[in-house]
């Protein structure tokens, strides 16, 4: 008598063949992309395969590609699935700011921190998983071939938001300084998330990139008083942008 063939066990590799059922799809797609955002935040884009990602999730390759297409499609989902979480906190937060304030009671400090600080609570309290995807959005932020396109596909309206909060409270501002000031506050922002540990070796253990409760008492007057003096500076009556 012929043994029978065992069932496959859930999640093992099916070399890409059927299809897994829809709950089990699910996992399976988180499992990639947690996968694929750890590989992606150590190595880069180009520093990492298919099929690391797949070792790494512990699927078959053509899982990879049944879900999400090519790499490039795999990076964009991994970078949209937070981006999304985000953009709601930080539009949330801006909101409430200005429904909370009057003209007269509202900051530049306090519309900064609105903006900001959502995602320094996200990174303390999100987990190992946020905080790869802090040093990714980092290195992205910083890659000149295509890392500008893909923060304006993901990022622009809720900076955008910003820019117009912020237009709105210094009226006489012009956009060309606003943009330029949030292009400086983004780099402070970023750096600080990502938690290199630079001003760790740089202060000789004074100061820790991962205490994100100092980079709060710190960063948001920092970009505030920034922003306050370009537009003090910039000439009155200048031609717009």
């Amino acid at each position: 008598m012929t043994a029978a063939k065992p069932s496959p066990k859930a999640g093992a590799r099916a070399g890409g063949r059927g299809r897994p059922s829809k709950a089990k799809g699910l996992d399976l797609k988180e499992t990639i992309l947690d996968a694929a955002e750890g590989l992606f935040a150590r190595h880069g884009f180009h520093g990492v395969t298919t099929r690391q990602v797949a070792a790494e999730a512990g699927v078959d390759t053509a899982l990879i590609h049944y879900y999400f297409g090519a790499k490039r499609e795999l990076f964009d989902a991994v970078f949209l699935r937070r981006a999304e979480i985000l953009n709601q906190a930080r539009e949330a937060s801006m909101n409430a700011y200005v429904e909370a304030h009057d003209a007269a009671t509202m900051t530049v400090e306090g519309v900064i921190e609105a903006f900001i600080d959502p995602l320094l609570r996200i990174s303390q309290d999100g987990g190992a998983g946020w905080k790869s995807y802090f040093a990714l959005v980092a290195q992205v932020n910083n890659t000149p071939a295509w890392g500008g396109e893909t923060m304006a596909r993901f990022f622009d309206p809720v900076v955008h938001q910003l820019v117009e909060t912020l237009k709105g409270l210094r009226p006489h501002a012009e956009y060309r300084d606003l943009y330029w000031c949030y292009q400086f506050l983004t780099g402070s922002m970023m750096l600080s998330l990502s938690e290199t540990g630079r001003i760790d070796s740089l202060s000789e253990g004074e100061c820790h990139s991962s205490d994100l409760e100092a980079v709060r008492q710190r960063l948001f007057s920092y970009c505030a008083a920034g922003f306050e003096a370009v537009i003090a500076k910039a000439p009155k009556g200048s031609s717009p942008p």
